[in-house]
């Protein structure tokens, strides 16, 4: 099967040679990484899948690479709800409770 030549093509970023452990931890809010970035690549990565126009291996690879990102996506909302929870108890531990 041959890849599609529409504007749709993949990005250069969609065949990953690293490890899948580089990017499992929680990513640094300090660089480039955004949640709503993610997703639509994930999203992007499941209509190419869906889209029957893969060879197998690149389905593979485009799979894992969703799994990488969705994994980024589950440690930062995790962070996220730690960092909230502790919002919330500060609220509820607040200056009256001396």
């Amino acid at each position: 099967m041959t890849q599609p030549s529409s504007g749709a093509a993949r990005s250069p970023r969609s065949h990953r040679t690293s490890s899948p452990q580089a990017e499992q931890s929680a990513p640094d809010p300090t660089s480039a990484w955004h949640y709503e970035t993610s997703v639509r690549e994930i999203e992007a990565i499941i209509a190419r899948i869906e889209s029957g126009e893969l060879d197998l291996a690149e389905v593979f690879e485009q799979f894992a690479g969703a799994i990488d990102r969705l994994q980024q996506c589950e440690s930062f909302l995790n962070q996220q709800q730690r960092q909230m929870d502790l919002l919330v108890e500060t609220l509820v531990d607040g200056p009256d409770a001396e």
